[in-house]
């Protein structure tokens, strides 16, 4: 009588039958099928098979919502550099220095180099300009030169913001210049009695806040360009201000240096205040930064040395999260992946710091610039790099670094 035949091997099934079956494996199951055979190899890569992984991974480019932030990576290498944020494996390297301006202690002041990233470029204030950096092919480091400089400040750039191809920037002289970053294209005008310490731009519309204590609304329609739609009187100096991506409101964060609530929230179409975030900030807790992940959940952090993070579907009276910053410093700025991960920058010795939204404690820090001491003023990151702003240097970890 005829042999059996042998059976046919698992990996002979057709493709949508093994990528059901590799669906239910693991990260380290899926490496170790990779092993098997250039077929299997093959298919274990495949970011279907990954995406429901990564996820759940710290900053690898996946909103809470599975928006995909960085859909030209591999998906299965993003999750393999999620590893190394979580454990704090990295390259430092310092990759720009720049003369630190002395401010004398009585100034009014709150000057801070700011960037923005994007895509092989990388903005950043540097006294009353900005530059533009391009990125590495390597993407550590960066070109020696700047590729453009934007300029229109009398003083220093307190802040900018990037948003369409324009960037927005407010001064210490109290006037917004707006750019196009493509062209000589910008227009400039008169926005506050004082500083200008924070701007934001959507929808065709800024918003500002200074230390003369209002935020103002700005029109860039057509024939309406600068034109104040609506001036709030905050009671109190603004240092940050986001819209929100709903673009129906603004949120403003304040000096906290009377008895109303720092973080509050307004019509970007009538200007009046809709509600007041929290209940029992203590006087001298401003908020140096905020951030919006969804129209919905907001994040925010200052001299109380807490990120806090607000669900406004379920209460105003109270966040639902927050984090205290270990060594009681000031906290200046926050930025999140829109998921799991939030890195922050305090006061302090350069102390960047990664957390995990699912956790209580700290993940990682990383001192920047020890011995000195200097805030970190603004940070921003990829889903490789992070780059951190201070006094006088501009600071890259590079986490691809196995």
């Amino acid at each position: 009588s005829r042999a059996a035949s042998p059976p046919s091997p698992l990996w002979a099934l057709p493709e949508e039958l093994l990528l059901l079956i590799c669906s239910y494996l693991d990260a380290q199951a899926l490496g170790r099928l990779a092993q098997v055979c250039r077929r299997l190899r093959f298919l274990s890569s495949r970011d279907v098979l990954w995406r429901r992984i990564a996820r759940g991974c710290l900053n690898s480019g996946f909103t809470q919502l599975g928006t995909d932030l960085a859909p030209g990576i591999p998906v299965k290498e993003r999750v393999k550099v999620s590893q190394n944020w979580r454990h704090g494996r990295c390259r430092r390297e310092t990759v720009l220095k720049w003369k630190c301006k002395q401010v004398p202690p009585s100034s009014s002041s709150f000057l801070m180099p700011w960037m923005e990233l994007d895509g092989e470029y990388l903005y950043l204030s540097q006294a009353e300009n900005i530059q533009a950096y391009q990125l590495c092919a390597e993407g550590t480091g960066l070109q020696r030169h700047p590729q453009a400089i934007f300029s229109g400040h009398q003083e220093d750039v307190c802040r900018f913001v990037l948003v369409n191809s324009h960037i927005v920037s407010g001064g210490g002289d109290g006037s917004i210049v707006l750019h196009k970053l493509h062209g000589s294209y910008s227009v400039k005008f008169s926005a506050h009695e004082q500083e200008v310490n924070c701007v934001d731009f959507q929808g065709g519309l800024i918003v500002s806040g200074s230390r003369d204590r209002t935020a103002k609304v700005w029109s860039l329609s057509a024939g309406r360009v600068g034109q104040c739609l609506h001036t709030v009187q905050t009671e109190d100096r603004v240092w940050s201000i986001a819209i929100s991506p709903l673009l129906s409101s603004f949120v403003t964060g304040t000096a906290c240096c009377g008895h109303i609530s720092p973080l509050r929230i307004w019509d970007l179409e009538s200007g009046q205040l809709l509600t007041c975030l929290g209940t029992d900030f203590h006087r001298g807790a401003g908020v140096l930064d905020v951030f919006y992940e969804t129209p919905s959940l907001l994040l925010s952090c200052g001299y109380d040395t807490y990120i806090r993070y607000w669900d406004i579907r379920t209460s105003t009276r109270k966040c639902v999260q927050e984090w205290e910053e270990p060594h009681d410093s000031a906290l200046y700025c926050i930025r999140s992946d829109k998921n799991h991960m939030i890195a922050s920058g305090s006061s302090y010795y350069g102390v960047v710091r990664l957390w995990d939204k699912r956790q209580t404690r700290c993940l990682q820090s990383f001192h920047l610039s020890s011995p000195t001491s200097s805030p970190v003023y603004c940070l921003r990151f990829s889903t490789t790099h992070l780059y951190a702003a201070l006094a006088s240097a501009l600071h890259v970890l590079d986490f691809t670094a196995s």
